[in-house]
């Protein structure tokens, strides 16, 4: 057995236990996830085939340095940008669990949806000024009505459940300047998504993300 050492972008080093037979492989992949890092971030049309070739090779490599190290969210993020792409963080979950994230994260969501509506409406009277704000703006909508009543039902949850909800949805005004009108995911002070079409695909990747980075959900968010 011998130490190998790992380092991070500020310089410092870390070091992990190899036989000396995994040596050479482990130095591979993380030359591997060197080229991942830059090709990632290389061009605006990313080569997403050969990423999810490289990335499924470093996975073993990745997987240890998360769950052994436990680095903050934006030392992987300099590490593995990779990892931060909305395709990789639906393979990375199916690398981890087996399971499709956003097929189960939308089966489960089409199961309790209407069930979350009815609660909502029948227990509006009981909750803020925010519930009621919430479902009046849905019975407003005139076309996409399943995408709306999909938000809602996430949006909804921490009124529901007695939550502050700007823990979970931080929102922008609309005064604010044009780089935060956005829909992103920000994982302490780090962005990390940014783009994201809806609040239930962005609630889906951060389910993702909770995987691939080993991380618990906050204690202090709760949502069921």
């Amino acid at each position: 057995m011998r130490l190998v050492s790992t380092g991070d972008q500020e310089g410092r080093r870390r070091m992990i236990m190899v036989s000396t037979g995994e040596e050479e492989m482990m130095m591979m992949m993380m030359m591997m996830g060197m080229v991942v890092r830059r090709e990632a971030m290389k061009k605006k049309n990313k080569d997403m085939e050969f990423i999810r070739q490289k990335m499924d090779i470093t996975f073993s490599l990745r997987r240890m340095e998360i769950v052994e190290m436990e680095p903050m969210v934006s030392e992987v993020l300099e590490r593995w940008p990779g990892l931060f792409l909305e395709e990789q963080i639906c393979q990375e979950f199916t690398r981890v669990t087996t399971k499709d994230l956003t097929g189960t994260f939308k089966a489960a969501l089409e199961m309790f949806n209407p069930h979350l509506l009815k609660l909502y409406h029948a227990r509006k009277g009981a909750f803020s000024r925010e519930m009621e704000t919430l479902l009046e703006m849905l019975d407003k909508q005139t076309s996409d009505i399943t995408s709306h009543r999909r938000q809602a039902a996430v949006e909804g949850l921490p009124i529901f459940l007695w939550e502050n909800t700007e823990k979970l949805f931080s929102r922008c005004l609309a005064t604010d300047a044009d780089d935060k009108q956005m829909k992103g995911i920000k994982m302490g002070e780090t962005i990390v998504l940014k783009d994201i079409p809806d609040t239930p695909t962005a609630l889906a990747y951060i389910f993702g993300l909770l995987y691939a980075l080993n991380m618990e959900f906050p204690k202090d968010i709760r949502l069921g």
